[in-house]
């Protein structure tokens, strides 16, 4: 339906937009979050610039890397140093707080009120801000799981304790052979649950979240529902994008929110009842936080 016609660029002023926001917000009957890696960018979580340099200069000085996110696709001869740079980037990005308090101001603008939510993001930063784990859809993965890299079963396995020990024991950028993980079952080598071709294991939990995210989507698709889209780029719209316009589209009593800094497009055919914002999410959340502050005051 929408291939058809242009998106169109949000122009109007970002600020203007924020008491809207705020009100389709207060008054929603629900909140569906779609969240893509802009939120967890504007959180802090930035993956090239000092925070890479800093956490990782033996592996810019050997490769010459760029970046955190494109080191990870290097073929490393061994797994101990595969694991060496892959446990580094799991500690910061899964087990460490994002920088800035992004995820907490969301999840206070939005606590009180039956919402979910559905991303793409994989360093669970939802869930260590409040967010209800039951009330969360992580459709890509996440760093915290290992599965089996053929994979032989369907099955996945937290890796924290591991990755901290891996961490800490890593010298000249290799993790001790006997830290390899390898799966209990056949004894392939384990990889990250995360989805970039079909090996991408769905286990138990998965299909829970899945079905409990279709349960709320049929709940409230003829009621007063916000689509809240933030930080969703362009990759997969098929996952959040394009299911929250075509959502909107069918439901007159839906508004659909977009805030990106760079990417915020809405449809024609959605366009009165869609705000598109064109700024930094934790800016826009810090402002609506400041006008909630002073009507209470």
């Amino acid at each position: 339906m929408f291939s058809k016609i242009a998106a169109t660029k949000s122009t109007d002023s970002a600020w203007d937009n924020i008491e809207k926001v705020k009100i389709k917000i207060q008054s929603a009957d629900a909140i569906l979050i779609g969240a893509g890696a802009g939120l967890s960018t504007s959180a802090g979580f930035t993956y090239s610039g000092k925070r890479f340099e800093d956490n990782f200069p033996d592996f810019i000085a050997k490769y010459h890397f760029k970046d955190m996110y494109s080191a990870g696709f290097y073929p490393y001869k061994t797994l101990e140093e595969y694991w060496a740079y892959w446990s580094r980037y799991i500690f910061m990005n899964r087990y460490q707080n994002a920088p800035k308090s992004v995820y907490q101001d969301l999840y206070n603008l939005v606590q009180g009120k039956d919402y979910f939510v559905l991303t793409t993001n994989v360093d669970h930063c939802f869930q260590k801000a409040g967010f209800d784990k039951y009330r969360l859809f992580y459709t890509q993965g996440d760093y915290g799981l290992w599965q089996c890299s053929k994979p032989c079963h369907n099955k996945t396995y937290d890796n924290e304790p591991m990755i901290k020990r891996m961490v800490a024991e890593q010298e000249n950028m290799r993790i001790p052979s006997e830290l390899v993980p390898h799966c209990p079952v056949c004894g392939a080598p384990m990889s990250m649950n995360l989805r970039a071709d079909d090996t991408f294991v769905e286990d138990n939990g998965w299909h829970i979240a899945a079905d409990r995210y279709q349960t709320f989507v049929r709940c409230y698709k003829d009621l007063n529902i916000v689509y809240l889209e933030l930080g969703v780029g362009g990759n997969t719209p098929g996952i959040i994008k394009y299911p929250f316009w075509q959502m909107t589209y069918k439901n007159p009593n839906a508004a659909y929110i977009c805030i990106n800094l760079s990417e915020a497009y809405i449809p024609t055919e959605i366009k009165k009842q869609s705000i598109g914002i064109a700024a930094d999410i934790g800016e826009v959340l810090t402002h609506i936080k400041n006008r909630l502050a002073e009507q209470t005051a």
